[in-house]
């Protein structure tokens, strides 16, 4: 009897090690302070974490379908922009649908982008740092670094749980086909390739041929036509694009500068024809909303001259015309029935570009589009879930682009689907979103520019590293942004005890990029 218990002790073991290591197999790779927290808090996660499955599979036995999930990501609106971060009116741009959505769910109070476009839409899409991909430039016209097909998309995750997918607006993750949104998950796209301020060269030589010329065009010296482009430099510009999943990409409209308002209508009048089709549909749909608002190529004249809003800042108008197309949004989701079914995020991709002042966005924070400081990555955010996730509140928690990657994966079911073979710097913060302040899953951040680790942020304090040393002396600057959120008082030394610690998690952070190294997309594509 007694060899007997032990040979079943032993199977069961060997069952309990290779179950382990299946699991391991199959489980996500998170950055390496989540791994120690996921070790800390693994009790009272699991207990957290069933009650939420136990609401989500409520949700589905109701609505019959996994939650439909629709990803709003705007262009260079800074905190401080809209009126429920202090703007508005103040600041001549007016946003009363945004601030209504604020009401309606959660408004993120530390939501963090990367510092630029590209690598913003990178960090969505996959769920990491953009330099882990490969990519760690923002592209222009002609480049070939661009999303590997290597990568997994939060379209392929999504589309192998069985949703049906979708991109409108701004891609600007690569130019050339594999690259490009059809071939990367989503069944239909309505999309650009480039930033906005790209399809605003050509307007320049009709602006200089005119009878009289008052002041300056942004981009003075391009070359005439993109027609005139091409034959110079050899890169075609392409305009708006069509594209299905295993059925290619066409053209469907040149662009230039008033073409822009253009694809701004055209890509909501896409998206409500969409959702009211899919709707009725008996699965459920991811919608990727790039919006081009707030790119400086052009503004929607009938809105330039609305009570309230400075109509010489070409972005306050282009705002407001995303501000109305918001609550055409938020309208066509309750119409179609489905709003109590629908996760909607709605994030900004970097702070504002000064560089195009006073023709610009705003933030009341230090830095700009481009730098790690708040004001270059600290941006507005809601999210709203009527019946799951409680109006008016304005947590503190932390949350990453890199997060909606992850958080997705949960609404949707579908971790098994997300790569186990590389780092995914995502967290599921679906506890933050349904259970309320304090339950993020958040505690530290990486803040990359380009290739270059550039700042850290662990609880309440940021390191910003300062390239060089000072004889020996570490050479950075830290601040509370919890006392200190604009960045004014940096001084290193009032932080000695936090430089070993810093020092530990980068040390970390680091030791998983050699277990798993960055793409290498030298060679332009994979």
């Amino acid at each position: 009897m007694y060899q007997l218990s032990k040979q079943i002790i032993a199977w069961l073991s060997v069952l309990l090690l290779t179950f382990l290591v299946a699991a391991a197999a199959n489980a996500y790779q998170p950055d390496a302070p989540y791994q120690q927290a996921m070790q800390e808090n693994a009790g009272n996660w699991a207990k957290e974490d069933g009650a939420i499955d136990a609401r989500l599979a409520d949700l589905e036995k109701r609505f019959g379908k996994k939650p439909n999930i629709i990803y709003v990501l705007a262009d260079d609106i800074g905190w401080g922009e809209l009126g429920s971060y202090l703007g508005g009116k103040l600041r001549g741009t007016p946003t009363p649908n945004l601030d209504k959505m604020a009401q309606q769910g959660m408004q993120f109070l530390s939501h963090y982008s990367e510092p630029s476009c590209t690598p913003t839409r990178l960090a969505l899409l996959t769920g990491r740092h953009p330099v882990r991909t490969g990519v760690d430039i923002v592209l222009w016209p002609g480049q070939t670094q661009g999303l590997a097909p290597g990568e997994v998309t939060i379209a392929e995750m999504l589309s192998a749980a069985g949703y049906h997918t979708a991109m409108f607006g701004k891609w600007h993750v690569g130019d050339l086909e594999p690259h490009a949104p059809e071939n990367q998950g989503f069944d239909y796209a309505y999309y650009g390739l480039y930033n906005g301020a790209i399809y605003s060269w050509v307007n320049q030589d009709a602006f200089y041929k005119t009878q009289t010329v008052d002041g300056i065009g942004h981009f003075y010296d391009f070359p005439g036509t993109f027609e005139d482009y091409r034959k110079k430099y050899g890169i075609e510009i392409l305009g708006a694009l069509e594209g299905i999943k295993g059925k290619g990409r066409r053209e469907v409209a040149r662009m230039s500068a008033e073409s822009m308002v253009d694809m701004e209508e055209q890509s909501i009048i896409k998206i409500k024809e969409y959702i009211r089709e899919k709707a009725k549909s008996d699965k459920p749909f991811f919608l990727y909303w790039a919006s081009y608002a707030q790119q400086m190529a052009s503004s929607p004249r009938e809105y330039r001259f609305r009570e309230g809003l400075d109509y010489r800042n070409n972005q306050s108008a282009e705002l407001a015309q995303h501000d109305d197309y918001i609550q055409q949004l938020l309208d066509t989701i309750k119409d179609a029935g489905i709003e109590e079914n629908t996760l909607l995020v709605w994030v900004s991709d970097n702070g504002p570009m000064y560089s195009f002042w006073p023709v610009a966005g705003y933030s009341w924070l230090r830095g700009a589009k481009g730098e790690v400081y708040e004001g270059g990555v600290r941006t507005p955010g809601f999210a709203v879930w009527p019946g799951m996730i409680e109006p008016g509140q304005q947590p503190l928690d932390m949350i990453s682009v890199t997060d909606l990657f992850v958080t997705a994966a949960r609404v949707a079911g579908a971790g098994d689907h997300i790569p186990a073979d590389r780092i995914i710097d995502g967290i599921d913060q679906l506890p933050l979103l349904l259970n309320g302040e304090g339950n993020g899953r958040r505690n530290y951040m990486f803040y990359y520019s380009g290739k270059d680790l550039k700042a850290v942020r662990m609880e309440d304090h940021k390191l910003h590293i300062i390239p060089g040393s000072r004889g020996g002396l570490p050479n950075y600057e830290v601040y509370n942004i919890a006392r200190d959120p604009a960045e004014k008082f940096g001084a290193m030394y009032h932080h000695l005890w936090a430089v070993v610690p810093f020092q530990r998690m980068v040390g970390s952070h680091m030791g998983l990029i050699r277990k798993y190294p960055h793409r290498n997309i030298n060679s332009g594509l994979f």
